[in-house]
């Protein structure tokens, strides 16, 4: 297995998104402050891009989080999920096949 080389911070190249996470956050903070001084018929774009810094941020934030927990797909998740089950004594769950 090849090793990763450590960039920056310790946590390879992932500070980059936490720095777009915080970014776009700062952005969309900056932007609703700002208000609205334009036309009237331009409002629910404005709205529409304001709500969309703060949900890329958080988007942002959560693929910072899992790819420096080692978290790369969707199996590493299901695992992780079956570890936290277990440690809590809770039973596997059973998988219901819809036909």
């Amino acid at each position: 297995m090849e090793e990763k080389e450590v960039g920056l911070f310790g946590v390879e190249d992932y500070w980059w998104w936490t720095a777009g996470s915080a970014g776009q956050l700062w952005m969309g903070i900056v932007s609703y402050k700002k208000g609205y001084a334009g036309t009237c018929s331009l409002m629910p774009l404005r709205a529409f891009v304001v709500s969309s810094l703060f949900l890329s941020s958080a988007a942002s934030a959560s693929m910072a989080s899992l790819c420096a927990h080692g978290l790369h797909s969707v199996e590493d998740i299901k695992v992780a999920g079956a570890n936290i089950r277990s440690g809590l004594g809770i039973p596997p769950r059973v998988r219901k096949d819809v036909s």
